[in-house]
Parts: C-alpha cells; sequence; structure tokens
C-alpha cells in the first residue's frame, strides 16, 4: 500500500476538487478527499470507491489550526508521506463585493479561506510532502487573480462581478505561491497555480461554461509534473497565465 502515490485534494467532495481527485486516482493515485463535512466527504468517498478509484476521507477545514493538524497526523499515521497536495478548497464569500461599501469582515473570511488556509495546510504537509521522491503542491487560483487580465477594455473589471475579497485573494495566492517557489527551490518540491476557468460550480451559482472535469485538468497536470517541471507559475489549459 505504502508504495502507491498519495494525494489530498481539500474541499473535494464536490465540483472541481471532486473531480481533481477522480483524474488522480485514475493515474493511479490514493486519493484523500478532504472536506469540512466528514458525512459529504464519506459520500464522495463511496462515489470514487465505486468507479475504481482509491480513496478515503479526510475532515477539514483549513481555517481550523487543529483539523488541520489532526488531517496531516492521520496522513502520517496511515502512508508516512504525501506526494501532492492540491490547494482547492475556496469561497468566494458572496458576490458583488464593491470596495467602496464592503464589509470588511467579508475581505477576512475570504482572506482566511483562500490565502491563510492555503498556508495553514500547506505548511502542516511540508514535511509528509518532503519524503515523497516527487512532490508536488497545486493552488487553486482564477483568471480574475491576473491582474494583467483585470485591467483594460473586455477585461474582469467589465465582464464580470466586482469582487474586492475573493479576486485580490487569488492574486495574494499566486503571490504566496512565487514565494514558496522560492524557498522550495531545489528541494525537488515543485508548486504552482492552476486557472480552471470558468466552470458551472455552486461557487457561481452554476452560471460557468465549463464541466468541473474540465476545470480540473490543469490541476491534474501540475500535480503530475515530472522532475523537470516548472514551478512558481500560474497556468491554465493554454499554457501560463500573464498576471
Amino acid at each position: 500500500m505504502n508504495d502507491m502515490r498519495i494525494a489530498l485534494v481539500t474541499g473535494a467532495n464536490k465540483g472541481i476538487g471532486y473531480e481533481i481527485a477522480a483524474g488522480l486516482g485514475r493515474q493511479g493515485y490514493r486519493v484523500g478527499v478532504g472536506a469540512r463535512d466528514e458525512q459529504r466527504g464519506e459520500d464522495a468517498v463511496a462515489k470514487l470507491r465505486a468507479s475504481g478509484v482509491e480513496a478515503f476521507v479526510v475532515p477539514l477545514d483549513v481555517t481550523d489550526d487543529e483539523s488541520v493538524t489532526t488531517a496531516a497526523a492521520l496522513i502520517e499515521d496511515r502512508f508516512g508521506r504525501l506526494d501532492a497536495l492540491v490547494n482547492n478548497a475556496g469561497i468566494t464569500g458572496g458576490v458583488p463585493q464593491n470596495p467602496a461599501g464592503v464589509d470588511l469582515g467579508i475581505i477576512r473570511t475570504v482572506v482566511e479561506t483562500n490565502v491563510i488556509g492555503v498556508v495553514r495546510v500547506t505548511n502542516a504537509m511540508l514535511p509528509l510532502l518532503r519524503r515523497s521522491p516527487s512532490p508536488r503542491i497545486v493552488n487553486m487560483s482564477s483568471s480574475v487573480g491576473s491582474l494583467a487580465r483585470q485591467s483594460g477594455p473586455g477585461s474582469a473589471t467589465t465582464t464580470g462581478p466586482i469582487a474586492v475579497a475573493y479576486a485580490p485573494s487569488k492574486t495574494f495566492l499566486n503571490a504566496v505561491t512565487v514565494q514558496y517557489a522560492r524557498e522550495l527551490d531545489g528541494t525537488g518540491i515543485l508548486i504552482n497555480a492552476a486557472c480552471p476557468g470558468y466552470v458551472a460550480t455552486d461557487l457561481n451559482g452554476f452560471r460557468g461554461v465549463r464541466t468541473p472535469e474540465q476545470g480540473a485538468a490543469t490541476a491534474i497536470r501540475l500535480a503530475t509534473l515530472p522532475d523537470d517541471g516548472p514551478t512558481g507559475g500560474f497556468f491554465e489549459d493554454d499554457g501560463e497565465v500573464p498576471w
């Protein structure tokens, strides 16, 4: 069992996270389904197992120190290492979020999940990742986190809702990803950010134009990069995203 590659995907009981777990499972990973609600996690695991994927539930609230520590201990006890971490859990905080009138509590809540939660989980899992021969970390970002794409005619600022909490949280996450890449340079740990595109999920009221499976593709690719793959980048299906 310990010869099988081990992955953890946060927020994996539904949507893009579930499809990332399914895709990694099809590539031979035993996948930890991170879920705040343990029963929903168990339901997702049962569905994955029925499709032939080796999966297990990891009760995990990325905003809670004790929950994250317990999740790391679970993986430590069962497997002794982690080969791929996909930080997928995220929230919008509700949109639109107009800067002039936003509740500051919304910004704090979104950053706590989308940025601090990623740092919290990543740091807890790093000792396990360091034991892998080819460790990979993927942070799920968004094109709205690209300053380049938010500026100018036809950009996200004119085509989508204003989101002063959500969009900057993804810009923040991209910057955090670069800082990790700098610190982990030479360790063999590759870390990148992934843009899933505009996917129909409950995060956006199912208004997206892509399927969760399509949205999972870039994250799966980054989680399975060869050892000479990129690190510190921001990618989508068509290649690198300017940001």
